[in-house]
Protein backbone atom coordinates (compact mmCIF):
# COMPACT_ATOMS: atom_id res chain seq x y z
CA UNK A 1 0.00 0.00 0.00
CA UNK A 2 1.54 3.56 -1.06
CA UNK A 3 0.17 6.26 1.51
CA UNK A 4 0.56 10.40 0.75
CA UNK A 5 -1.18 13.67 1.25
CA UNK A 6 -0.86 16.64 -0.67
CA UNK A 7 -3.26 19.80 -1.16
CA UNK A 8 -5.84 20.81 -4.15
CA UNK A 9 -5.97 24.49 -4.07
CA UNK A 10 -9.50 26.17 -4.24
CA UNK A 11 -9.52 29.13 -7.15
CA UNK A 12 -8.74 32.34 -4.96
CA UNK A 13 -6.86 35.01 -5.36
CA UNK A 14 -3.42 35.30 -3.43
CA UNK A 15 -4.81 36.46 0.21
CA UNK A 16 -3.38 39.80 1.68
CA UNK A 17 -4.58 41.42 4.83
CA UNK A 18 -5.38 44.87 3.12
CA UNK A 19 -6.89 43.15 -0.01
CA UNK A 20 -9.34 41.05 2.24
CA UNK A 21 -10.07 44.12 4.31
CA UNK A 22 -11.37 45.93 1.11
CA UNK A 23 -13.40 42.98 0.06
CA UNK A 24 -15.40 42.99 3.44
CA UNK A 25 -15.84 46.83 3.21
CA UNK A 26 -17.41 46.95 -0.26
CA UNK A 27 -19.57 44.03 1.17
CA UNK A 28 -20.76 45.78 3.77
CA UNK A 29 -21.21 49.06 1.74
CA UNK A 30 -24.00 46.60 -0.45
CA UNK A 31 -25.21 45.38 2.89
CA UNK A 32 -26.07 49.07 3.70
CA UNK A 33 -27.41 49.62 0.38
CA UNK A 34 -30.06 47.00 0.63
CA UNK A 35 -31.24 48.02 4.12
CA UNK A 36 -31.55 51.42 3.17
CA UNK A 37 -33.53 51.24 0.20
CA UNK A 38 -36.89 50.61 1.79
CA UNK A 39 -36.45 54.32 3.48
CA UNK A 40 -35.23 56.41 0.17
CA UNK A 41 -36.14 60.00 0.15
CA UNK A 42 -37.52 59.63 4.17
CA UNK A 43 -33.92 58.98 5.91
CA UNK A 44 -30.59 60.63 5.25
CA UNK A 45 -28.42 57.73 3.91
CA UNK A 46 -25.58 56.97 5.96
CA UNK A 47 -22.08 57.90 4.86
CA UNK A 48 -19.19 55.41 3.88
CA UNK A 49 -16.61 57.21 2.25
CA UNK A 50 -16.80 54.56 -0.57
CA UNK A 51 -14.94 56.58 -2.69
CA UNK A 52 -12.07 57.77 -0.31
CA UNK A 53 -11.68 54.39 0.89
CA UNK A 54 -11.24 53.16 -2.41
CA UNK A 55 -8.63 55.77 -3.56
CA UNK A 56 -6.39 54.80 -0.31
CA UNK A 57 -6.83 51.00 -0.96
CA UNK A 58 -5.79 51.59 -4.74
CA UNK A 59 -2.70 53.68 -3.34
CA UNK A 60 -1.12 51.07 -1.90
CA UNK A 61 -2.38 48.35 -3.57
CA UNK A 62 -1.06 49.73 -7.26
CA UNK A 63 2.47 50.17 -4.97
CA UNK A 64 5.61 48.18 -6.60
CA UNK A 65 7.05 48.74 -3.04
CA UNK A 66 5.33 49.48 0.04
CA UNK A 67 7.38 49.77 3.85
CA UNK A 68 5.74 48.31 6.82
CA UNK A 69 4.45 51.71 8.50
CA UNK A 70 2.55 52.73 4.96
CA UNK A 71 0.99 49.00 5.33
CA UNK A 72 0.28 49.29 8.68
CA UNK A 73 -1.21 52.74 8.29
CA UNK A 74 -3.56 51.47 5.12
CA UNK A 75 -4.69 49.00 7.50
CA UNK A 76 -5.72 50.66 9.70
CA UNK A 77 -7.50 52.91 7.75
CA UNK A 78 -9.32 50.17 5.65
CA UNK A 79 -10.29 48.83 9.29
CA UNK A 80 -11.74 52.05 10.33
CA UNK A 81 -14.07 52.28 7.36
CA UNK A 82 -15.22 48.82 8.05
CA UNK A 83 -15.44 49.18 11.90
CA UNK A 84 -18.02 52.01 10.81
CA UNK A 85 -20.11 50.70 8.15
CA UNK A 86 -20.88 47.23 10.46
CA UNK A 87 -21.98 50.20 13.00
CA UNK A 88 -24.14 51.22 10.54
CA UNK A 89 -25.61 48.25 9.90
CA UNK A 90 -26.06 47.60 13.53
CA UNK A 91 -28.14 50.65 13.68
CA UNK A 92 -29.85 49.97 10.47
CA UNK A 93 -30.81 46.46 11.73
CA UNK A 94 -33.08 48.08 14.62
CA UNK A 95 -35.66 49.32 12.03
CA UNK A 96 -35.26 47.34 8.56
CA UNK A 97 -35.41 43.26 9.47
CA UNK A 98 -32.48 41.09 7.76
CA UNK A 99 -34.58 39.35 6.65
CA UNK A 100 -34.59 41.37 3.50
CA UNK A 101 -31.16 40.19 2.89
CA UNK A 102 -30.57 37.12 0.70
CA UNK A 103 -29.05 33.82 2.43
CA UNK A 104 -26.14 34.36 0.46
CA UNK A 105 -25.27 38.46 1.92
CA UNK A 106 -26.37 37.32 5.35
CA UNK A 107 -24.13 34.72 5.21
CA UNK A 108 -21.48 37.37 4.12
CA UNK A 109 -22.35 39.69 6.69
CA UNK A 110 -21.48 36.92 9.06
CA UNK A 111 -18.69 36.66 7.32
CA UNK A 112 -17.21 40.16 7.47
CA UNK A 113 -17.76 40.27 11.42
CA UNK A 114 -15.67 37.40 11.65
CA UNK A 115 -12.86 39.31 9.51
CA UNK A 116 -13.03 42.01 11.21
CA UNK A 117 -12.05 40.60 14.34
CA UNK A 118 -9.26 38.88 13.03
CA UNK A 119 -7.74 41.56 11.55
CA UNK A 120 -8.74 44.05 14.43
CA UNK A 121 -6.62 41.31 16.59
CA UNK A 122 -3.80 41.11 14.53
CA UNK A 123 -3.45 44.80 14.13
CA UNK A 124 -3.36 45.45 18.06
CA UNK A 125 -1.50 42.36 18.46
CA UNK A 126 0.99 43.19 15.74
CA UNK A 127 0.58 39.26 14.91
CA UNK A 128 1.15 37.23 11.48
CA UNK A 129 -1.75 34.34 11.95
CA UNK A 130 -4.47 33.24 14.13
CA UNK A 131 -6.51 30.02 14.70
CA UNK A 132 -8.97 29.89 11.87
CA UNK A 133 -7.81 32.90 9.51
CA UNK A 134 -10.36 33.41 6.65
CA UNK A 135 -8.56 34.01 3.69
CA UNK A 136 -11.71 35.01 1.55
CA UNK A 137 -14.62 35.74 2.29
CA UNK A 138 -16.34 34.11 -0.60
CA UNK A 139 -15.07 30.68 0.63
CA UNK A 140 -14.78 31.09 4.05
CA UNK A 141 -14.14 27.33 4.69
CA UNK A 142 -10.55 27.64 3.29
CA UNK A 143 -7.79 27.56 5.07
CA UNK A 144 -3.97 28.06 4.26
CA UNK A 145 -1.85 24.86 4.36
CA UNK A 146 1.87 24.94 4.69
CA UNK A 147 3.38 22.67 2.18
CA UNK A 148 6.72 24.17 1.89
CA UNK A 149 6.98 23.17 -1.77
CA UNK A 150 9.45 25.19 -3.56
CA UNK A 151 6.62 26.79 -6.16
CA UNK A 152 4.15 27.71 -3.52
CA UNK A 153 5.18 27.20 0.47
CA UNK A 154 1.37 27.78 0.92
CA UNK A 155 -1.28 26.61 -0.90
CA UNK A 156 -4.78 27.67 0.02
CA UNK A 157 -7.59 24.19 -0.51
CA UNK A 158 -8.24 21.45 0.93
CA UNK A 159 -5.83 18.69 2.45
CA UNK A 160 -6.31 14.61 1.54
CA UNK A 161 -4.36 11.58 2.48
CA UNK A 162 -4.73 8.97 0.17
CA UNK A 163 -3.31 5.65 -0.11
CA UNK A 164 -3.29 3.56 -3.59
CA UNK A 165 -3.09 -0.55 -4.19
CA UNK A 166 -2.33 -1.82 -7.68
CA UNK A 167 -2.64 1.64 -9.14
CA UNK A 168 -6.35 2.26 -7.48
CA UNK A 169 -6.65 5.33 -5.24
CA UNK A 170 -8.63 5.60 -1.90
CA UNK A 171 -9.49 9.06 -0.90
CA UNK A 172 -8.78 8.26 3.04
CA UNK A 173 -9.71 11.77 4.75
CA UNK A 174 -10.41 15.21 3.45
CA UNK A 175 -10.00 18.43 5.53
CA UNK A 176 -10.01 21.90 5.41
CA UNK A 177 -7.72 22.79 8.29
CA UNK A 178 -4.04 21.80 8.11
CA UNK A 179 -3.01 19.08 9.96
CA UNK A 180 0.07 16.10 10.64
CA UNK A 181 -0.71 13.44 7.71
CA UNK A 182 1.71 10.94 9.85
CA UNK A 183 -1.21 10.42 11.80
CA UNK A 184 -3.19 9.08 9.20
CA UNK A 185 -1.01 6.10 8.94
CA UNK A 186 -2.96 3.52 11.22
CA UNK A 187 -5.94 4.41 9.78
CA UNK A 188 -5.71 3.97 6.71
CA UNK A 189 -4.07 0.36 7.44
CA UNK A 190 -7.15 -0.30 9.28
CA UNK A 191 -9.11 1.28 6.43
CA UNK A 192 -7.08 -1.85 4.16
CA UNK A 193 -8.01 -4.17 6.47
CA UNK A 194 -11.76 -3.42 5.94
CA UNK A 195 -11.49 -3.66 2.07
CA UNK A 196 -9.38 -6.74 1.57
CA UNK A 197 -9.79 -8.59 5.07
CA UNK A 198 -6.07 -8.26 5.72
CA UNK A 199 -3.23 -5.62 6.77
CA UNK A 200 -1.21 -5.08 4.04
CA UNK A 201 2.10 -6.67 3.17
CA UNK A 202 4.04 -3.38 3.26
CA UNK A 203 3.50 0.49 3.41
CA UNK A 204 5.84 2.84 1.35
CA UNK A 205 5.33 6.52 2.86
CA UNK A 206 7.46 9.47 3.11
CA UNK A 207 9.49 9.94 5.99
CA UNK A 208 7.28 11.93 7.59
CA UNK A 209 5.25 9.01 8.20
CA UNK A 210 8.12 7.18 10.29
CA UNK A 211 7.26 7.68 13.59
CA UNK A 212 7.97 5.72 16.38
CA UNK A 213 4.26 5.03 16.81
CA UNK A 214 4.05 3.95 13.36
CA UNK A 215 6.64 1.90 13.39
CA UNK A 216 5.59 0.34 16.97
CA UNK A 217 2.43 -0.40 15.27
CA UNK A 218 3.66 -1.41 12.15
CA UNK A 219 6.26 -4.13 13.66
CA UNK A 220 2.87 -5.43 15.87
CA UNK A 221 0.92 -6.40 13.00
CA UNK A 222 3.79 -8.03 10.71
CA UNK A 223 3.50 -4.92 8.26
CA UNK A 224 7.11 -3.77 6.32
CA UNK A 225 7.26 0.04 7.01
CA UNK A 226 9.72 0.87 3.61
CA UNK A 227 12.49 3.17 4.62
CA UNK A 228 15.89 2.76 7.02
CA UNK A 229 15.73 0.94 9.58
CA UNK A 230 16.30 2.77 13.02
CA UNK A 231 18.92 0.68 14.43
CA UNK A 232 22.88 0.60 13.49
CA UNK A 233 23.33 -0.72 9.80
CA UNK A 234 24.25 -4.30 10.07
CA UNK A 235 27.60 -5.02 10.09
CA UNK A 236 28.42 -7.15 7.56
CA UNK A 237 29.16 -5.75 3.61
CA UNK A 238 26.55 -8.23 2.59
CA UNK A 239 23.45 -7.29 4.77
CA UNK A 240 24.29 -3.94 4.83
CA UNK A 241 24.14 -3.74 0.50
CA UNK A 242 20.97 -5.75 0.84
CA UNK A 243 19.33 -3.15 2.89
CA UNK A 244 20.42 -0.23 1.14
CA UNK A 245 18.87 -1.76 -2.22
CA UNK A 246 15.45 -2.90 -0.49
CA UNK A 247 15.31 1.23 0.50
CA UNK A 248 16.27 2.55 -3.10
CA UNK A 249 13.47 -0.17 -4.22
CA UNK A 250 11.20 1.40 -1.65
CA UNK A 251 11.64 5.03 -3.12
CA UNK A 252 11.18 3.54 -7.00
CA UNK A 253 7.53 1.93 -5.65
CA UNK A 254 6.56 5.13 -4.94
CA UNK A 255 6.90 6.35 -8.16
CA UNK A 256 3.85 5.63 -9.69
CA UNK A 257 2.22 7.24 -6.77
CA UNK A 258 3.76 10.69 -6.99
CA UNK A 259 2.23 10.35 -10.84
CA UNK A 260 -1.21 9.92 -9.54
CA UNK A 261 -1.13 13.14 -7.85
CA UNK A 262 0.52 14.65 -11.02
CA UNK A 263 -2.71 13.15 -13.45
CA UNK A 264 -4.86 14.60 -11.32
CA UNK A 265 -3.97 17.82 -11.12
CA UNK A 266 -2.52 17.93 -14.74
CA UNK A 267 -5.13 16.32 -17.09
CA UNK A 268 -7.95 16.79 -14.03
CA UNK A 269 -8.96 19.54 -11.96
CA UNK A 270 -6.43 18.95 -8.98
CA UNK A 271 -5.00 21.93 -9.47
CA UNK A 272 -7.52 24.19 -8.74
CA UNK A 273 -10.78 23.48 -7.72
CA UNK A 274 -13.15 25.51 -9.27
CA UNK A 275 -16.17 25.02 -6.98
CA UNK A 276 -17.23 27.43 -4.76
CA UNK A 277 -19.13 25.44 -1.71
CA UNK A 278 -17.51 23.06 0.73
CA UNK A 279 -20.04 20.34 -0.12
CA UNK A 280 -19.30 20.89 -3.73
CA UNK A 281 -15.50 21.05 -3.41
CA UNK A 282 -15.15 17.84 -1.07
CA UNK A 283 -17.51 16.27 -4.37
CA UNK A 284 -15.04 17.57 -6.78
CA UNK A 285 -12.30 15.87 -5.36
CA UNK A 286 -13.61 12.77 -4.36
CA UNK A 287 -15.14 12.65 -8.28
CA UNK A 288 -11.56 13.17 -9.63
CA UNK A 289 -10.20 10.05 -7.93
CA UNK A 290 -13.51 8.16 -9.04
CA UNK A 291 -12.79 9.08 -12.95
CA UNK A 292 -9.22 7.51 -12.50
CA UNK A 293 -9.66 4.46 -11.07
CA UNK A 294 -12.31 4.34 -13.71
CA UNK A 295 -9.79 5.48 -16.40
CA UNK A 296 -7.66 2.66 -14.82
CA UNK A 297 -9.92 -0.44 -14.79
CA UNK A 298 -11.06 0.70 -18.26
CA UNK A 299 -7.58 0.56 -19.32
CA UNK A 300 -6.65 -3.32 -17.55
CA UNK A 301 -10.03 -4.40 -19.09
CA UNK A 302 -9.06 -3.30 -22.84
CA UNK A 303 -5.25 -4.99 -22.21
CA UNK A 304 -7.38 -8.00 -20.95
CA UNK A 305 -9.33 -7.88 -24.21
CA UNK A 306 -6.10 -7.34 -26.54
CA UNK A 307 -4.81 -10.48 -24.78
CA UNK A 308 -7.60 -12.59 -25.10
CA UNK A 309 -8.00 -11.83 -29.24
CA UNK A 310 -4.50 -11.87 -29.48
CA UNK A 311 -4.44 -15.50 -27.84
CA UNK A 312 -7.25 -16.21 -30.33
CA UNK A 313 -5.19 -15.37 -33.41
CA UNK A 314 -2.87 -17.50 -32.62
CA UNK A 315 -4.58 -20.49 -31.94
CA UNK A 316 -6.54 -20.61 -35.81
CA UNK A 317 -3.02 -19.78 -36.71
CA UNK A 318 -1.91 -22.78 -34.86
CA UNK A 319 -4.79 -24.75 -36.50
CA UNK A 320 -4.58 -23.24 -40.07
CA UNK A 321 -0.78 -24.34 -39.83
CA UNK A 322 -1.50 -27.73 -38.77
CA UNK A 323 -4.27 -28.64 -41.17
CA UNK A 324 -1.91 -27.25 -43.99
CA UNK A 325 1.12 -29.94 -42.82
CA UNK A 326 -1.52 -32.55 -42.67
CA UNK A 327 -2.77 -32.55 -46.16
CA UNK A 328 1.25 -31.83 -47.40
CA UNK A 329 1.74 -35.23 -45.24
CA UNK A 330 -0.91 -37.05 -47.22
CA UNK A 331 -0.13 -36.06 -50.40
CA UNK A 332 3.59 -37.01 -50.26
CA UNK A 333 2.07 -40.27 -48.82
CA UNK A 334 -0.17 -40.69 -51.99
CA UNK A 335 3.22 -40.02 -53.99
CA UNK A 336 5.00 -42.72 -51.99
CA UNK A 337 2.20 -45.04 -52.69
CA UNK A 338 2.19 -45.28 -56.27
Amino acid sequence: MLIDATCTPADITFPTDLKILNEARETSEKIIDILHRPHRGKLKKPRTYRKKARKQFLAIAKSKKVSKSKMRKAIRQQLGYLGRNLKTIDKLSQITSLLRLKKRMYKLLLVINEVYRQQKWMYEQKAKRIDDRIVNIYQPHVRPIKRGKAAAATEFGAKISVSAVDGYCFLDRLSWDAYNESADLIEQAEAYRDRFGCYPGSIHADTIYRTRGNRKFCKKHGIRLSGPALARPPSQIGHRKAAQKQVRQDELDRIPFEGKFGQGKRRFSLSKIMSKLDCTSETAISVVFLVMNLEKWLKSLLFSLFLLLRRFSFNDNDSQESSQGTLISYQFAAIGTK
